[in-house]
C-alpha cells in the first residue's frame, strides 16, 4: 500500500468520524432564548431552562431533516465501505478503484445532506424559512463538523484520484 492510499483512507476514516460525531451531538442548531436554550439536532432536542440540568428527548423533525439524516447515514455508510475496500487493496488491486468510486457516492450523499438540511429552517422551533435562520438563531458545532465531513472526504478523493489514475 502506498502513501497516497493510506493518506486517502485516513482522510475517509476522519470524514466518517466527524459525520458520525456530528449526528451523536444535537448542536445542529442553537436558539438563544433569554429564558432557556434550545439545541436541536437530527437524533437529539436537548433544552436548558433557567440553569437546570439539560434535558434531552428524540425530535420531532421536518421531512427535510429526515432527509438529510438519512443521507447523512448513507455517506457514513458509503465512507465506511470505502475505508474497508482499502484495507482490501493490499490484497486486492483493483479494491482501491472500487473504493474511490464508493467514497465519491458517500461525498455527493453528503453534499446532498448539506444542501437539504437548511430547508427545513421554517420548523416550528427554529421560527426561520428555507435556507434562512432567523435573528438570534445560529448553526452550531454539530453542523460544523458535518461541513469538515464533507471537506476531508473531498481532499480524500483528491488523494484517492491519485493513486486511481490510468497510466
Amino acid at each position: 500500500m502506498d502513501k497516497l492510499t493510506v493518506v486517502s483512507g485516513c482522510l475517509f476514516l476522519a470524514a466518517d468520524v466527524f459525520a458520525i460525531a456530528s449526528l451523536a451531538n444535537p448542536d445542529w442548531i442553537n436558539t438563544g432564548e433569554s429564558a432557556g436554550s434550545l439545541t436541536l439536532g437530527l437524533v437529539r432536542q436537548c433544552q436548558t431552562l433557567h440553569g437546570r440540568a439539560r434535558t434531552c428527548v428524540p425530535p420531532r423533525l421536518p421531512r427535510e431533516w429526515l432527509a438529510a439524516l438519512l443521507l447523512i447515514v448513507l455517506g457514513i455508510v458509503s465512507l465506511s465501505a470505502a475505508c474497508g475496500l482499502l484495507v482490501a487493496s493490499l490484497w486486492r488491486q483493483e479494491a482501491g478503484r472500487y473504493a474511490r468510486w464508493v467514497a465519491f457516492a458517500g461525498m455527493v450523499l453528503l453534499c446532498m445532506a448539506a444542501l437539504v438540511f437548511p430547508v427545513g429552517f421554517y420548523a416550528s422551533e427554529v421560527g426561520g424559512q428555507p435556507y434562512k435562520l432567523p435573528s438570534g438563531t445560529a448553526v452550531g458545532s454539530s453542523y460544523v463538523l458535518f461541513i469538515l465531513s464533507i471537506f476531508f472526504a473531498m481532499v480524500g478523493l483528491l488523494f484517492a484520484g491519485k493513486i486511481c489514475l490510468p497510466g
